[in-house]
Formats: structure tokens, C-alpha cells, sequence
């Protein structure tokens, strides 16, 4: 008996279809390894001698150079096909991982985090979302986008944990190269993807280059405007990420020593920070399908303004909180039901105004900028602690430019744009 091609019009009204399967999956093991990384950061520190600012500048390139490499490997998608895209950026993913277990300096573990932060690229929301928009039908695309988000979401349930507990019994050199090899599991998946998608674009769509669809895009205020405000959402998750470990590890102090988790070796105040980072994932797998949920129904740009404004009001309300167990806990719910909530509403307005047919592409310009925001993020995180022993400063930063993305999002124009004009 004849199967339905995974992406026949038949197939594409069904919401749980191979391609959203491995997609997700895939999504879920790149962001296990990748929100791993603030655990790091006091041993890497403490083996070398490093200052804060230095570990942070590495993570703070590995997000610039995943920001650079997503409208990349985009465009590779679009042009050599998405399985090409995946596997360079699965090697290269492995590769950065492996060798900067070697780095002794750095200037060595700077250069190596470069090739992580194309491997996540490659292997990231840029290219997986597109072929999962293009394979979706118009009625299910913003639900299973936000389906695929948690599923990243899930990653970073693990992620943390894993990396604190592998810590106990492994140096940090051995967990890096552990986590190079569980990179490779995701070439099991590709099969799943099928081969590459003929997008559900109109034939204007179709008829338009990238470079002319790319150039008016550049030219809608519209677009430029959902370019800038990506910019918090990635300061805000990628300082999170990188820095709020250590910050709670700090900031709460002895919470119960000698307990039985000191006794193989794992301090209640780190793995406060490591359950926190899950707390967070584990509140977004439901944040992100819910607004997937919501995306479909309501308008996009409302629901982002109403996301960033509920960002901005749990960071300041934390911040000017004594910081305790409880408290930690209870914004990590709060910031985890809003943390990727923006991926599927954001993706999914860049698919809606601008269409299918170069997706990967004109989202990955717009990722850029999240990413711009997450080297920020990161990196001056690690140079204020350095300055003025905390991170009081540059989180009441992130506090402001939460509430600039709120504002920025009102105007846009949530409506088609005419392809057929740009084509002629």
C-alpha cells in the first residue's frame, strides 16, 4: 500500500508529521548541549585563573557567530538543499565542542566557541523552523512552530543538569568532549526531514530572487522593526543563560551543606542554578505551544508586545526582591512560560508578511539580531561582574531594552506584502 508523501497538501494538514518529529528532536539535543554552557563557567574560571570576562566573551562569540551563521546556513538550505545544512553544521557543532576541551587560553577557547556557534547555526531554529513552516499547512504552521520551539525548550530541561551532574565525576575537558559526541546523534534523525520541501508559496513568491525579496524587506519598516526587537530576546535568554548560574551561586550563598548532594561532590547553590535553567525550559515547553496556540488566532505583533511587557515586569520585580531559593524558583517559572514564547510569534510574522519561499533566510537575518543582543548579553555580563562585583547593572540593562522591544512592536504592519511587486 502507497504512502502519503510527507509533504503532499494531504500530509501537510496533519500537525504531528515526521518532519515536525525529527525536526524537534533535533531542536531538543541543540539546545540540551548549548544552554549547558553557564555551567561552565566557575569551573573553567576557577582551573585558570580566568576573570568572568574572558569565559564570557567566549560564550558571547559563540552566540554572535550563531547569529552570523544563521541567515548563512539559510540561504545553503534554500540553495544545496537542508540535509547539506544540518550535516556542516553538525560537524562543525562536534568539531568546536571536541576542540575547545583543549583550549588552555582564551584567545584558544574564543576561537573554538566560533565553530560551536556555526554548528548551532546550522543545526538551530533558522533552518529546522523553515522546513518545518514550509511543510505545515497555513491552518497548523504557527501551532507546530511553537510545538518545535519547546521541543528545544525540552533540551534545556536536561541540558544544565546533565552538564552539573557529568561535572561531578568528569572534568569540565571530558564533559565538552562527551557533549561533542552526543552532538553526532542528531544525523539519526535526518531521514525524518525527508528531502527538502517545495515550499507552499504563491508563484510570485516563486518568481522573486532572494536578493530582491531580501532588498525590500530591508526597506519595510515593518521588518526592520521586528529585526530590532529581537535584539532583547536574545540579551535577555542569553545572559540567563550564561550568567544566572553563577549568579545564584553567589547571590543565595550556603543553602544546605553537607547535605547528600555535597557528598558526591555537587554544592546546593550550583545546582540551584542548574534546576533553575530547567525550571526555565520546563515553563517554556508549555509557553511556546501555547503561543504557537494563540499565534494562529490573534495578532502576532500584539501578542509579542504583550510577551516583552511581561518580561519586563518579572525581571524588574525580581531584581528589587531579597534574591532566595524561593524567589529564583518563582521567576524561573514566570521568565520560562515567556522565554521562547516570541520563536513561534516571531518566525511566524516573518512567514506571514514576507512568505514562504525564503523563510529560513529572512528569518535569519531577523535571528541575527537576537544574537547581536546575546553577545551583548553575555558578554557585558561578564565584564560589569568583573567591574563592579555583580550583575545588578546589567540586568537592570536588560530591564530597559525589554520594555523598548514592547513599544517597538506596536506599529508594525501585520499584513502581506505584495511579492508580485517585488518580482516585477
Amino acid at each position: 500500500m502507497s504512502q502519503t508523501p510527507s509533504h503532499s497538501p494531504a500530509a501537510r494538514a496533519s500537525l504531528f508529521t515526521p518532519i515536525l518529529i525529527g525536526g524537534s528532536i533535533i531542536l531538543l539535543i541543540n539546545f540540551a548541549l548549548r544552554a549547558s554552557f553557564g555551567v561552565f563557567q566557575i569551573p573553567i574560571a576557577e582551573e585558570f585563573g580566568w576573570p568572568r570576562t574572558d569565559f564570557s566573551l567566549a560564550i558571547a562569540i559563540q552566540n554572535l557567530a550563531w547569529g552570523i551563521g544563521q541567515p548563512l546556513f539559510g540561504a545553503l538550505a534554500e540553495k544545496w538543499g537542508d540535509r547539506f545544512a544540518i550535516v556542516l553544521g553538525v560537524f562543525l557543532y562536534a568539531l568546536g565542542l571536541v576542540m575547545s576541551a583543549y583550549a588552555t587560553t582564551p584567545e584558544a577557547m574564543q576561537l573554538w566557541e566560533v565553530a560551536v556557534g556555526f554548528g548551532v547555526a546550522g543545526t538551530g531554529f533558522g533552518v529546522i523552523l523553515a522546513v518545518i513552516g514550509r511543510a505545515a499547512s497555513d491552518e497548523n504552521r504557527s501551532l507546530a512552530l511553537g510545538i518545535a520551539t519547546a521541543a528545544g525548550s525540552a533540551g534545556q530541561v536536561v541540558g544544565a543538569p546533565l552538564a552539573e551532574i557529568l561535572l561531578a565525576y568528569f572534568s569540565w575537558q571530558s564533559v565538552f568532549i562527551i557533549f561533542g559526541a552526543l552532538s553526532l546523534l542528531i544525523l539519526l534523525f535526518l531521514p525524518l526531514l525527508g528531502k527538502k520541501a517545495a515550499p507552499m508559496a504563491s508563484r510570485s513568491e516563486l518568481e522573486a530572487s532572494l536578493g530582491t525579496v531580501l532588498k525590500r524587506a530591508f526597506r519595510d519598516p515593518s521588518y526592520l522593526m521586528i529585526f530590532a526587537g529581537f535584539f532583547s530576546c536574545g540579551y535577555q535568554l542569553a545572559f540567563i543563560t550564561a550568567h544566572f548560574p553563577a549568579m545564584i551561586a553567589e547571590m543565595c550563598g550556603p543553602i544546605m551543606p553537607g547535605g547528600m548532594l555535597d557528598s558526591v561532590g555537587i554544592s546546593t547553590t550550583s545546582i540551584l542554578g542548574a534546576v533553575a535553567i530547567s525550571v526555565i525550559g520546563l515553563a517554556n515547553i508549555a509557553g511556546s505551544i501555547f503561543a504557537g496556540w494563540l499565534g494562529k488566532r490573534y495578532t502576532k505583533k500584539y501578542l509579542l508586545a504583550a510577551i516583552y511587557t511581561l518580561r519586563t515586569i518579572a525581571s524588574a520585580t525580581f531584581i528589587l526582591m531579597p534574591i532566595t531559593p524561593t524567589s529564583v524558583l518563582v521567576f524561573s517559572l514566570v521568565m520560562g512560560a515567556l522565554w521562547l514564547a516570541t520563536v513561534p510569534l516571531t518566525s511566524g510574522l516573518v512567514a506571514y508578511i514576507y512568505g514562504l519561499r525564503y523563510m529560513g533566510t529572512l528569518y535569519g537575518f531577523v535571528f541575527l539580531s537576537h544574537q547581536l543582543g546575546s553577545f551583548l548579553g553575555v558578554w557585558l555580563g561578564g565584564w560589569m561582574y568583573d567591574l563592579y562585583g555583580d550583575y545588578t547593572l546589567v540586568w537592570w540593562v536588560g530591564v530597559g531594552i525589554g520594555a523598548f522591544s514592547a513599544l517597538i512592536h506596536l506599529p508594525i504592519r501585520e499584513k502581506p506584502m505584495n511579492i508580485s511587486a517585488v518580482a516585477a
